[in-house]
């Protein structure tokens, strides 16, 4: 009997060693940085953040939450209507982290981080971009997208504070305008640019027009000038010259007609014919 009873102490050792190990296993927790856990009792969250490190829990009554404090990010959809009653869709980026000071109060309230961005972030996007785009009409949302994204980040931001929520930043992934809308500002663009082709196409003209005047002007300007010439003392003496001298060059012969006016010493000789005239 003394030996069955010294073969069984090892299998008690064991099994109370492995008894302890169990309790001690889940007598402590531990919190990885980044990361915040709230204790709960028989299903009590119980008040007091544990952070970073080893931690003692009641051993098989009580459960840890641990949740992620870095930051988060989240893709939230979200539409509205403008000032002139335009449906305006937008999709935010959202980056949040929990306030870790607040995490008892978050796990309370809301519970898993899956409850908080549906329940909390979610809508809260939605009611804010509500506020941002009522103030402006869907021309000023495009034109003025940076002041809308303000707007929306200051609303953003007061909204989720009491929640424990601290909003880094949000980016506009999309935004979007209804159909009609998006053909409007086709067909306006479209009748810019033709307006645009009608004042080049005008300009244009009037540029030829006035070249065109120049051009008249310098002729007028030439054939003034030349007139002046022609006038000046001796003008037409040079002419009969050029006009004899155009004759005799190049072997040319007498032409068979000959004009000449009443006064031979000024006038320019013009031609007749000279073989009638023999007749």
């Amino acid at each position: 009997m003394s030996a069955s009873k010294g073969n069984s102490q090892p299998v008690i050792i064991a099994a109370i060693a492995t008894v302890v190990a169990i309790v001690l296993a889940s007598s402590f927790v531990i919190i990885n940085p980044g990361q915040a856990g709230v204790l709960s009792v028989l299903g009590k969250a119980q008040n007091g953040v544990l952070l970073e490190g080893i931690h003692f829990k009641p051993p098989f009554v009580s459960f840890v939450d641990v949740y992620d404090i870095t930051v988060q990010k989240f893709e939230v959809p979200a539409e509205s209507s403008t000032k002139d009653l335009q449906d305006l869709k937008a999709r935010f980026a959202i980056n949040f982290r929990l306030d870790p000071l607040q995490m008892v109060d978050i796990r309370r309230t809301q519970g898993s981080l899956s409850n908080i961005v549906s329940k909390i972030i979610a809508p809260q996007t939605q009611e804010s971009f509500k506020v941002a785009a009522a103030r402006r009409t869907v021309e000023q949302a495009i034109t003025q997208r940076s002041l809308l994204k303000t707007d929306f980040d200051d609303a953003l931001a007061l909204r989720l504070e009491k929640y424990g929520i601290d909003v880094l930043d949000t980016s506009v992934i999309d935004l979007a305008f209804s159909p009609e809308f998006s053909r409007a500002v086709e067909e306006k663009q479209i009748a810019e640019q033709r307006a645009q082709r009608a004042v080049y196409v005008a300009q244009e003209a009037e540029q030829e027009a006035q070249a065109e005047i120049n051009r008249a002007k310098g002729r007028a300007e030439a054939q003034r000038l030349i007139a002046e010439t022609l006038k000046a003392q001796g003008g037409k003496m040079v002419l009969q010259k050029e006009a004899i001298e155009a004759w005799k060059s190049g072997g040319a012969q007498m032409p068979r007609v000959l004009v000449s006016g009443g006064d031979s010493a000024s006038t320019i000789p013009f031609i007749f014919n000279l073989e009638k005239g023999d007749q």
